[in-house]
């Protein structure tokens, strides 16, 4: 599938595509074939020109069409070394997933030469972004910095939907095990970044999160890690487990983010955040 992908965007883009890699879990481990993306991250050569956004989201869209559950799932990184650099607005690469590149990315054509000299994110940074997903992609708020799309691309807001599936776990369950697991793990993966500056894995964030003396949703992030390695996925015990432990998993990370958010002088992040976090438990 990556490789279609890559011989796809290699017809559409020519010699301006410096390299391409495998990202997420396909690179750092731990993918899942049930619920996981096929992210792919492409490095293309400056300069940044007017159609390229067009051009690389038509590539995705066709091979996302091509019929399976797995092509479905693509998930298109891109920038060029100057946006890379944050030289230039442009593309798409948010601060994880340029981390993740660095750490992580496994090459798949092109020169690795093209990385070397990008600039690792900092952990500053790495909050600030991951804030602005959450806000854009659980809790339905754009952010200014983000209002323009070159941090989130062509990702469709889940809004008041994601609030009110995880004050409704019947509509969560209802969405099926992907959903879930997403909803429950996305803010686990957070918090261990925004406490150690690196990416995320789904088993990492989960581990450390589980050594927290009190943490609110153990239960809730130990079955979800279970569900999305094939694990029998009971709706009825779900919707009763998502109902106990969802919304404090939620207001637990919201209140660390506000925390740190406040510290970096971000106070209208961390209004949002408060706003979030009233909305969830209104």
């Amino acid at each position: 599938m990556l490789a279609d992908a890559v011989a796809a965007y290699r017809a559409a883009l020519g010699n301006r595509l410096l390299a391409a890699y495998a990202l997420g879990s396909l690179a750092h481990g731990g993918f899942s074939e049930l619920v996981s993306d096929v992210d792919l991250g492409l490095i293309v050569d400056d300069p940044l020109q007017a159609d390229d956004f067009d051009r690389i989201e038509a590539v995705a869209e066709s091979e996302k069409a091509r019929g399976s559950e797995l092509q479905s799932r693509l998930s298109v990184f891109w920038g060029t070394p100057s946006t890379l650099r944050g030289d230039e607005v442009g593309g798409r690469f948010p601060a994880l997933d340029r981390l993740d590149l660095l750490e992580s990315g496994r090459l798949l054509t092109g020169s690795d030469a093209a990385r070397c000299s990008l600039p690792r994110p900092g952990s500053d940074e790495l909050i600030v972004t991951g804030a602005e997903f959450a806000l854009a992609y659980l809790a339905g708020v754009r952010s200014q910095a983000s209002a323009g799309g070159s941090s989130l691309g062509s990702m469709r807001l889940a809004g008041e939907g994601a609030v009110e599936e995880i004050r409704n776990p019947v509509s969560l369950v209802g969405r099926g095990v992907r959903r879930v697991t997403k909803l429950v793990l996305f803010p686990v993966r957070f918090l261990y970044t925004a406490a150690t500056g690196r990416v995320g894995t789904n088993d990492a964030a989960a581990d450390s999160y589980l050594e927290i003396r009190v943490a609110p949703a153990a239960e809730l992030v130990v079955a979800a890690r279970e569900w999305r390695t094939g694990a029998p996925f009971d709706e009825r015990a779900a919707v009763d487990l998502l109902g106990r432990q969802l919304v404090p998993l939620y207001t637990d990370y919201i209140a660390d983010h506000i925390v740190r958010l406040g510290a970096l002088g971000r106070d209208d992040l961390a209004k949002a955040f408060h706003d979030w976090r009233a909305r969830l438990t209104a």
